[in-house]
């Protein structure tokens, strides 16, 4: 599913370099990646996503080279092939939570947002625990709230790959439990792997892979 060789990425302003010689993961695997805060582990999931381009190396996702794709096609790919919880959230505080849930129906010409579509983010806000906040707006939903609509705008599509950026960092235990088994169940179901950024050790008995990312980063020339 993700396949990336001889990567390297360093921020114009400096600070640390990233460099990736291989990594891997396959259909269906579920990957956790663990390191001190400022290791490059958000920016290793923006690479992977296209957010961000790498200044070498090639990362291809489902069969596509997405350090070959203008920023424009990268965005429609982003959104027709991944979910990504991102750990601000991201959501648009001008649209309720249904219509943030599907988003990515709006931007992505290749998405078709049919009835199917529309029962998937019914069923995936129940599951998740916010189905009677729909019609609600981001700002008047709780950060545990907020972070189940990410979840939600993340799976709708049934994408081929989850990208997590501390999805369950500010639930309760209960509560971290119940959307992790959502994100599996429905990862499974599609045949998606996820790639999770984590700092909740407690939760990587769950995963088929756990990656220490310290070994990756080094200071970037000054």
């Amino acid at each position: 599913m993700v396949e990336i060789e001889n990567l390297t990425f360093a921020y114009p302003s400096g600070g640390f370099r990233l460099r990736v010689s291989s990594l891997s993961l396959a259909a269906g695997e579920r990957l956790a990646i663990v390191g001190p805060s400022g290791s490059g582990k958000t920016t290793l999931l923006n690479l992977i996503a296209g957010i961000l381009r790498p200044d070498s190396g090639r990362i291809d996702v489902a069969g596509t080279d997405v350090t070959a794709l203008s920023d424009a096609a990268r965005r429609r790919f982003r959104a027709s092939h991944i979910g990504f919880v991102f750990q601000d959230f991201a959501l648009l505080d001008y649209l309720p939570a249904r219509q943030n849930i599907l988003y990515p129906y709006r931007i992505a010409p290749g998405l078709r947002l049919d009835a199917a579509a529309r029962e998937r983010a019914e069923a995936l806000a129940a599951a998740s625990g916010i189905g009677d906040k729909l019609d609600r707006h981001p700002t008047a939903l709780s950060q545990g709230e907020q972070q189940r609509v990410a979840i939600c705008r993340a799976l709708v599509t049934q994408p081929r790959l989850v990208l997590s950026d501390e999805a369950t960092g500010n639930l309760d235990p209960e509560s971290k439990a119940r959307i992790l088994d959502l994100l599996f169940d429905r990862a499974e179901a599609a045949g998606a792997a996820v790639l999770a950024v984590t700092h909740d050790h407690e939760l990587l008995p769950r995963f088929d892979r756990v990656l220490d990312f310290t070994e990756f980063r080094e200071r970037a020339p000054s």
